[in-house]
């Protein structure tokens, strides 16, 4: 049991550390946007931080025999996990169970972001991340999956917020594949960027980057709308990707807030919101 938390505590801390669980915080976005109590917002950000831990711990469990190998990740804790790969097993099946109750007793709509968050997760660790085309479309759905725990379901425009957020993951999994394809390509792991090529690759991104415009155009908010396009704009370089990846970020992030300011603000004005 002392092992399955610490494999867990180690999973949280470092995603915390590398800035990777912005789905939490933009669960907790979505439900203050919408303006829901805070004892739901609370318990919705639980929910989130739950769904969060098993999605990384998931994916530390499959790949723990490529962290062993990899240079840019921390051996030790990847170590520690192949020693304690049942434990780690036993953990994930707790903290699925700590949401399968969640779900039952609160609100079963959350079932939704187990199936769609922990599931694709698990599909994605598994298999999809190494199948062309399935790696970036498994990325929306796992995008959209994820904040939902923020998103009561009938609230149509929370849902629609979830959408956006997907549409965002698809360009960031597109660069993400980009940014590795000459490793994948030595490896032999056919992605998306192998398959295409990174000019074709590249020009998915910008049409990834093109539906995320449009759909914040006619669903969302104009002006972030507008903001996304920033994006399109932005050099696209054929080194240093990861300097691009945080700067389209940013335009989104910012675009982000923008939207859920408006659906706070504006949204029961509008007729949003019901």
């Amino acid at each position: 049991m002392i092992a399955g938390f610490r494999i867990v505590a180690s999973a949280v801390a470092y995603r915390l550390r590398n800035l990777e669980m912005f789905n939490m915080a933009a669960a907790v976005s979505i439900a203050c946007a919408l303006r829901l109590s805070i004892f739901d917002i609370v318990m919705r950000a639980l929910f989130a931080f739950v769904l969060n831990a098993l999605a990384y711990l998931n994916n530390d469990y499959i790949d723990v025999q490529i962290d062993l190998q990899s240079p840019d990740k921390d051996n030790s804790k990847a170590r520690f996990l192949a020693e304690h790969l049942k434990a780690a097993f036993w953990a994930q099946i707790a903290l699925l169970g700590v949401l399968v109750a969640f779900a039952v007793l609160y609100d079963r709509g959350l079932f939704v972001a187990i199936v769609l968050g922990a599931g694709v997760c698990w599909w994605y660790s598994a298999q999809l991340k190494h199948r062309p085309f399935l790696d970036v479309l498994a990325m929306i759905v796992w995008g959209v999956g994820m904040p939902m725990p923020g998103v009561p379901l009938d609230h149509p425009v929370g849902i629609a917020m979830a959408i956006q957020l997907g549409l965002f993951s698809g360009v960031f999994e597109t660069i993400q594949v980009l940014r590795d394809a000459d490793e994948d390509a030595k490896e032999g792991v056919r992605t998306t960027a192998v398959v295409l090529g990174k000019p074709r690759t590249k020009l998915l991104a910008r049409m990834l980057m093109l539906s995320v415009t449009a759909y914040a155009a006619l669903y969302m908010q104009p002006w972030a709308a507008a903001m996304t396009l920033i994006a399109l704009v932005i050099p696209f370089p054929d080194t240093d990707i990861e300097r691009y990846w945080t700067r389209v970020k940013l335009v989104y992030g910012i675009s982000w807030l923008m939207i859920c300011a408006w659906v706070f603000f504006y949204g029961q004005r509008a007729g949003l919101l019901g």
